[in-house]
């Protein structure tokens, strides 16, 4: 195990996930880790996978939005959070907010399915509708809160969120604490930098790898980039 010091330069650690494991506890679900059989005939490998999909919105976006909710003074939550998607980090928001009794705002892209609109208004937030991508809805999401006094809630810049994210890691070593390798999807990297915080440390041989689709590789690129410029410059 990693020890202290070499965690000390880390924004988050380990001590961050497993506070926010305890502190979410109960109001997310515990998924199962289950071993697929067709996938390991397919590649090879013993591969399980963890079930997110059993979370009452969906997705594992509730672990994080929760965390971060439950962080909040009183005070902060009475002013009411607001944040910025057209998935499922809005309905965690609206859906945990809604349960807590904090009022929520959410500002999504007026091309988002109606069905997504719905549903997060249907955890009681109140759904505004801005700009046609994802970036003018988070700029009028900064503006609103300013505007407002909300709080906004990143759907993945954010050590809080990361760390509830985190909790999937946790559950997963300890369902099945001999695997060597995780694959965790990245979108904004919160997932994947919780994840990586909590196993790294739990078990430092293991590999981690993020994985993005072919046609919107955003985060491949940006690390290449990065990876490119250090080899240069070290060369």
């Amino acid at each position: 195990m990693a020890t202290p010091a070499a965690q000390s330069d880390l924004p988050i650690g380990l001590a961050d996930v497993e506070a926010a494991a305890a502190r979410i506890a109960g109001a997310v679900v515990r998924t199962p880790t289950m071993l697929s059989r067709t996938l390991s005939q397919a590649t090879g490998a013993t591969v399980y996978v963890k079930f997110e999909n059993l979370q009452h919105t969906g997705a594992y976006k509730e672990r994080g939005a929760l965390n971060k909710l439950l962080l909040m003074d009183s005070g902060t939550r009475a002013r009411g959070v607001i944040a910025a998607s057209a998935g499922n980090h809005s309905q965690a928001v609206a859906y945990h907010a809604a349960r807590l009794g904090v009022p929520a705002t959410i500002l999504m892209p007026a091309s988002t399915p109606t069905i997504k609109v719905s549903q997060t208004e249907s955890h009681g937030a109140e759904v505004i509708l801005h700009g046609e991508v994802y970036d003018e809805a988070y700029a009028e999401a900064l503006r609103v809160a300013e505007a407002r006094g909300l709080t906004f809630v990143h759907p993945f810049d954010d050590f809080e969120v990361m760390a509830g994210q985190g909790t999937v890691g946790l559950e997963l070593l300890a369902d099945a604490p001999e695997v060597d390798t995780l694959v965790v999807p990245i979108g904004g990297g919160g997932l994947i930098s919780g994840i990586a915080t909590a196993a790294k440390t739990l078990k430092p041989g293991v590999k981690v790898f993020g994985v993005q689709a072919a046609l919107y590789p955003s985060m491949y690129n940006a690390v290449r980039r990065i990876g490119m410029y250090f080899h240069s410059d070290a060369s």
